[in-house]
């Protein structure tokens, strides 16, 4: 059983910027596709990016395409999701997962307890 963590969330201003940490408990992380998801409240958990097992292809959601970068260090066991431009509309709890699927949820095995990230405007 894989455990995820994230770190790296906080309270922003509009404009700034945070890096977002997942570390993995285990090697098979290099194995699985990494995921991040966000839920805002009162609305579901949304897709926001992912990277493949490689590293070679990532995928990000439209609302934050030329914000956020997702990169992973498989020989840390560690991912990370760089925010820029960060607006109060990306206010929301930040999830990583691992799985075998881009931006299908249902397609993530293993979720991390997820981190705050507060931006105000």
């Amino acid at each position: 059983q894989v455990q995820l963590v994230e770190s790296g969330g906080g309270l922003v201003q509009a404009g700034g910027s945070l890096r977002l940490s997942c570390a993995a408990s285990e090697r098979t992380f290099s194995t699985y596709n990494l995921g991040w998801f966000r839920q805002a409240p009162g609305k579901e958990r949304e897709f926001v990016s992912a990277i493949t097992w490689s590293g070679q292809t990532a995928y990000y959601a439209d609302s934050v395409k030329g914000r956020f970068t997702i990169s992973r260090d498989n020989a840390k066991n560690t991912g990370s999701l760089q925010m820029n431009s960060l607006k109060p509309e990306d206010t929301a709890v930040y999830y990583c997962a691992l799985g075998v699927g881009a931006g299908s949820e249902r397609r993530y095995a293993y979720w991390g307890q997820g981190t705050q990230v507060t931006v105000s405007s």
